[in-house]
Order: structure tokens, then sequence, then C-alpha cells
């Protein structure tokens, strides 16, 4: 008898309204309404921190018992053709937009002709997903500003494969808690010599150990859920429903108050942890609610697309509607429906055609969708 697969569904979904989160903070840079210029939207930015603590938990679901250098290397060949195949066509074009801002100028008014900060330079590291390590000379995100998170995912699966391996070889399996201790911890002591803090803000800099210290939470995270589940999902769905509510309301007001937390950031991924143990049982109402709705279920499967094309259409969108057609910035009261709206749509033909094209994870399992895509 084969052991029954967790889907993992609420968990799927917040990624997709996080990633459209995301969004909204960086379209709040274009508009002036309160509806996306408030503290919480300001704050946004934090949730790329969930994404690196939640993909630590599916991954470690998925991953967790490499044992060969064959395996290691099929974990991260998978990996990377989920994820580098969006990254790269996504940066020719902001290479291509680059190249055309002097023509394009004579015609509408354009941000920075001359951006130093995308250079052959950030181009090449960019293109080998370094863009997350401190280089010199390099003093800003460049080319496609989200990608710094992928660069730190991708290092962080490299850290995972091979500490598995070292585990699973070694046979320190009882101890493998230590290890994930000492990985997040040696992260955040690195971050804090550099840095003199743990402020979660770094990017083009020294994102990769923002991104190494997240995901091993998420995997610590998993070995909890995989080490209690039995007697968790005992407890009762009320009360489930009352941790799920309370989760969520707090890490709203954390979020909200983000700019006075942020020095700080073990209560975001504290916060972060609790939520995604909280939801991955999915015994609560809210839980039940969210399930329910198609759209969201889609927006998770989009989310991938959301996060890595959103900076280039909310770039031509506010050329179009603010620059040429003159809407004002308060416009955007109403605009960033339209936008991203087309985002989305956009999200949903980049996941069929050019996601699910190089994806070779689900190429001996069609039909499967959703979370285990990532």
């Amino acid at each position: 008898m084969t052991a029954t697969k967790e889907r993992f569904e609420v968990l799927d979904i917040f990624r997709g309204i996080l990633s459209s989160l995301v969004v909204f903070f960086h379209l709040s840079a274009f508009s002036a309404t309160p509806i996306i210029n408030n503290e919480f939207i300001y704050n946004c930015d934090l949730f790329v921190d969930f994404f690196f603590v939640l993909s630590g938990f599916v991954i470690a679901y998925s991953y967790r018992f490499i044992k060969t250098g064959n395996e290691l290397g099929r974990f991260y060949k998978k990996r990377f053709f989920r994820l580098y195949p969006l990254h790269f066509i996504v940066l020719l074009i902001f290479v291509a937009i680059e190249l055309s801002k002097h023509s394009a100028s004579g015609y509408v008014h354009v941000n920075k002709v001359d951006n130093v900060s995308n250079n052959l330079y950030t181009f090449i590291t960019n293109v080998f997903l370094l863009n997350s390590v401190k280089f010199q000379g390099i003093h800003d995100v460049s080319w496609n500003i989200a990608s710094w998170s992928i660069s730190a995912e991708m290092i962080a699966y490299l850290v995972f494969g091979l500490t598995m391996l070292f585990i699973n070889r070694s046979g320190f399996t009882k101890g493998r808690l230590l290890i994930y201790a000492l990985v997040i911890i040696a992260s955040g002591a690195v971050i804090y010599v550099c840095t003199g803090g743990l402020r979660l803000i770094y990017s083009f800099d020294y994102g990769f150990l923002r991104g190494i210290m997240g995901f091993f939470i998420g995997v610590v995270c998993f070995n909890i859920f995989d080490g209690y589940k039995i007697y968790l999902r005992t407890l009762s769905n009320g009360l489930f429903s009352f941790l799920e509510v309370a989760a969520l309301l707090v890490t709203v007001g954390f979020v909200w108050y983000g700019s006075v937390f942020k020095d700080y950031g073990f209560i975001y991924e504290l916060l972060f942890f609790v939520t995604i143990l909280i939801f991955a049982f999915e015994k609560g109402r809210l839980s039940a609610l969210l399930k329910r709705s198609r759209f969201l279920h889609l927006t998770g499967q989009y989310s991938y697309s959301i996060y890595m094309i959103h900076t280039l259409i909310l770039s031509l969108f506010n050329i179009v509607f603010i620059r040429v057609l003159k809407f004002p910035p308060s416009a955007y009261a109403y605009l960033f429906i339209l936008n991203y709206a087309i985002i989305w749509l956009l999200s949903a033909w980049t996941f069929k055609h050019i996601e699910m094209r190089f994806n070779i994870s689900t190429k001996k399992e069609p039909g499967k969708k959703g979370w285990w895509l990532w």
C-alpha cells in the first residue's frame, strides 16, 4: 500500500494571494490612492520571505530522501527547468527594452534612460542566477528586479540537496533538526556580521542568505508537521478555525507595522512558520472557504508567472496609461484592477506555454497540477 500524498491546496492558494500582494507592493510606487498606498501594502515585500518558508516546507516534503549523487542531480535539474526558462525569457525582454530606451525617449518620457544598474556585468549575474549574491560594484537590483529571489531560491535548493545527501548517507537522520538549525543560525550569523542586523531588506547583496534562512525554517516547519500530524489532526476543527483566523490577523498586523518590526526579521520568519504549520492541516473554516474558489486555485497555479512578469507589465502599463493617455496617478484607485487583470491573464498564458512547456517534473505524471509543480 502506498502512502497518501498530501495536497496542501491552501498553501498553494496562499502562494497566489501573496504573489498578488507583492504585485500591489510594486504597483503602489505608481499610484496615489489609499487603496494601495497604505502601510500594509508598503510592507508586502515581506511576503517574499513567506515564499521562502513555504518553499522549504513543500520541497522538504517531496525531496527529503535524497541520498545519492544521481538523485541530487535529478532534483536540481527539475528545479532548474521549473524556474529558469521563464526567468531567462523575461530577462531577454528587459534587455530588449533597455536597448530601445533611447529611441523611445523621443516619443514618451522614459525614466532612467541610462540605468547604470542594467549593464553587462549584472546581465551575467542574472543569467547565472547569482543576482542575490553581493559582488563588488553592484549597488542595486537590476533587470527584472523580482528575480533576485529566484537566485536565492536556487542557491537554497543546492544547499538543501547537499544537506539531505549528507544526512541520509551518514545516517544522521535523528539529528537532522540540529543540522537544519545550524544552517539557519549560520545564515543569520553571516548576515548579522556583514550588516550589523537581521533586517529583511536584503536582495541583490545578501538575499541568498535571507533565502537559505527562510527556506530551512520551512524545512523545520515540515518536519514538525510530519512528526506531529497524527496527534494534531485529532484536535477539533473549531480549534483550527480559531487558530487560522488568529494567525492571519496577527500576521497582517505585524506586516502593517513592518516599518517598526522589520529590524527584527526573525519575528516574521516565526509568524510565517506558525501560519504555514496551521494551514497545512486545512481543518479550519477559513481553509474550507479558500478551497471553494476556482479563481484562487488558478492564481496559486499562476503564482510564479505572476511574480516573474509583474514588474515588466507594471512598467508598460504605467507608460501607456499615465504617460501616453495622461491618466492621473489617483486613477489607480480603479486602474490597479485592470493592471492586475492583465498580469493575471498573461500569467495564465506563460504558465501554460513557458512554465509547463519546460517543466520536466510532470512529463511522466500527466494530469498533476498544484503546489508540487513549484
